[in-house]
């Protein structure tokens, strides 16, 4: 039995009612009971998923109930990492798991906007919307493997849009629209998409974001495209015209009954993320339909315990991962919340006002976010009756232990603070919450099931209690199953396994306690990590190359105590110039428009030079 350290501060713990009640006992009663497996503690049971992967991830697929269309061969075969192969020969469909988990359902999302909006989304008006998208992608032709490219907000229609291109078994690709044109054709110039789907704008700060011109010019940069759907959201949709132009209004009514959906392979795309690295384009991570299946049943039931019938929320855009993983909540039988605006408008009470009136039960968020409460010193408990509020997921950073204590004294006692930190790489969380563990002040709870995560040092030992390199030694089904456009798993392979051969290197530094407790100490690699999103040094230094006064420039991102960020650039002009007002001005709004708001620094410096390596990289 581990003996808990008697400095650790604990903030919550969970009631007899939370363990028995949680779909994670549900599961141990399922092993015991068609297993005869049983373990005392949750760490026990996290050490056999990692040492029997292949009989755990079977458990999964029966626990769940499944659907493959064609059996499979075999659980796991091919390796090392990353040249695995996930239940070969199984062919299944994503959508149609969300199709299953919302069957007993009448509400499949609530839709609400800063301007107090809300719209309801039934599940039959769901399964509409997508029979409408869905004969119009095969008006087109598109069939398996054939990429949709988006570029929306958080709306309705992208969930619409998603399921109809997944139920096809078409590769679905999104950025959200506060991204410029040029960010959004790195990426999608890379996966030549046939169809592109896009809102005439999107709201943010009580404004009204027309992208009239961006998305012509997207569309002009992509002569792949045989069509363009675009969807009147803020009203300037008769802007466009008609060449290649469909709007969504003309779409013809949907069918009512089941929808149909194409089984393919296990290990067939389901969607194209981005995360961007020092050099090159941002790297097109591709995720298959059974992999995310069976990571989001597992993570969302026992990490998050979500139950049928409860309502999601996370804020996020369309270009996050957590976009993804909200819409996996479906497939528990959840209604999702879409959100789209600033969390901030009217002031920052205003989710926590939108959870009261929606009896949101799992509230997520970015730790930036309760930070920014936090230190606006609001209080969401004594203003909102939050009492049906079950958890607060955190993730994008480690969140500061004050904000933690924050959450705990000023919005509700018994609220299950279960934060999270994953990443694009696997569409899920590594470590988060475990409903059966107490919530330790300035730590995440545990490592997820399945994922054989160790803090390794620099005998590439695995260490407890120590600072380490965040390492995961055993494959996980949601890992990519390539980059696209990547022969050979070149960029794949040199991304995670290239330090140590067969063992994924994340790129974090990690400590992990004797109790199984988890503590992120932030990036190992030069890749920046700003306010939850990964941003590539060479999406900013693009830009810079672009500005005819700056010879050379260097970004860093520092990770300060409390949470904080700073993230300052420093620039080498050309002989003769200073820095002035006007320079800076150009170089903010150029990151501003042709990547987004997060790569702006929050500082500009004229530095002297640039110091670079011996074999020619930044320093």
């Amino acid at each position: 039995m581990i003996t808990m350290d008697s400095s650790q501060e604990i903030l919550w713990r969970p009631s007899a009612d939370d363990i028995d009640s949680s779909r994670l006992a549900q599961y141990r009663k399922w092993l015991l009971q068609h297993h005869k497996i049983g373990f005392s503690g949750y760490e026990l049971l996290w050490q056999w998923s990692v040492d029997h992967p292949e009989l755990f991830w079977e458990t999964i697929v029966s626990f769940f109930k499944v659907k493959f269309h064609t059996p499979y061969s075999s659980v796991l075969s091919g390796g090392p990492m990353p040249d695995m192969v996930w239940f070969e020969g199984a062919t299944v469909n994503y959508a149609e798991h969300i199709y299953y988990g919302m069957q007993h359902q009448s509400v499949a999302m609530l839709f609400a906007t800063e301007l107090d909006t809300l719209r309801t989304v039934g599940v039959d008006e769901m399964w509409r919307e997508v029979s409408r998208i869905r004969a119009y992608f095969r008006k087109h032709g598109i069939k398996q493997g054939d990429r949709i490219a988006a570029y929306l907000p958080n709306i309705p229609e992208a969930t619409f849009a998603f399921l109809a291109a997944a139920s096809l078994g078409a590769v679905w690709s999104c950025c959200s629209q506060d991204f410029g044109v040029s960010s959004v054709v790195d990426r999608f110039a890379q996966i030549e998409p046939k169809l592109f789907i896009a809102a005439d704008g999107y709201l943010y700060n009580g404004k009204k974001h027309q992208r009239t011109e961006e998305i012509n010019a997207i569309i002009a940069a992509l002569p792949c495209l045989k069509d363009t759907l675009v969807i009147p959201y803020i009203g300037t949709a008769l802007d466009f015209d008609d060449t290649g132009i469909t709007k969504y209004t003309s779409l013809a009514d949907g069918e009512s009954g089941p929808p149909s959906f194409v089984a393919v392979p296990f290990n067939h795309p389901l969607w194209i993320l981005y995360s961007s690295g020092t050099t090159g384009a941002p790297k097109a991570i591709t995720h298959s339909h059974g992999g995310c299946l069976l990571e989001h049943l597992k993570y969302l039931a026992f990490h998050n315990d979500v139950h049928e019938g409860e309502r999601f929320f996370w804020f996020t855009t369309t270009g996050w991962m957590m976009w993804n993983f909200l819409q996996g909540s479906m497939l528990l039988g959840a209604t999702i919340i879409l959100y789209d605006g600033s969390p901030g408008y009217g002031g920052l009470d205003r989710l926590w006002k939108l959870s009261e009136q929606l009896d949101i039960q799992h509230f997520g968020t970015s730790a930036p976010f309760l930070v920014a409460c936090m230190k606006e010193q609001i209080q969401p408990g004594l203003h909102h009756n939050l009492k049906g509020l079950r958890s607060i997921g955190s993730t994008g950073w480690p969140l500061p232990p004050a904000a933690l204590q924050w959450v705990y004294e000023y919005i509700q006692e018994r609220v299950w603070l279960c934060s999270m930190s994953g990443g694009t790489d696997v569409c899920t969380a590594f470590v988060g919450g475990v409903i059966e563990k107490p919530v330790i002040k300035g730590e995440i709870q545990a490592r997820g099931l399945g994922c054989a995560l160790y803090a390794f040092d620099d005998d590439r030992k695995p260490v407890i209690g120590s600072l380490g390199e965040m390492v995961i030694t055993k494959p996980m089904p949601s890992m990519p199953i390539y980059f696209w456009n990547d022969p050979g798993k070149k960029k794949y392979r040199a991304s995670y396994f290239e330090d140590i051969p067969g063992v994924w290197r994340h790129g974090d530094w990690v400590k992990v306690t004797e109790e199984g407790g988890v503590l992120i100490y932030g990036r190992s690699d030069a890749t920046l990590n700003r306010q939850g999103v990964r941003i590539g040094t060479a999406e900013i230094y693009r830009v810079l190359n672009e500005i005819t006064e700056i010879e050379d420039g260097l970004i860093v991102n520092l990770e300060l105590s409390g949470g904080r960020h700073y993230m300052p650039l420093f620039l080498k002009l050309k002989a003769g110039l200073t820095l002035e007002q006007g320079l800076i001005q150009a170089v903010v709004l150029a990151l501003r428009s042709k990547c987004s708001p997060r790569h702006v620094p929050d500082d500009i410096f004229q530095v002297g030079d640039i110091p670079y390596t011996i074999s020619g990289k930044k320093m």
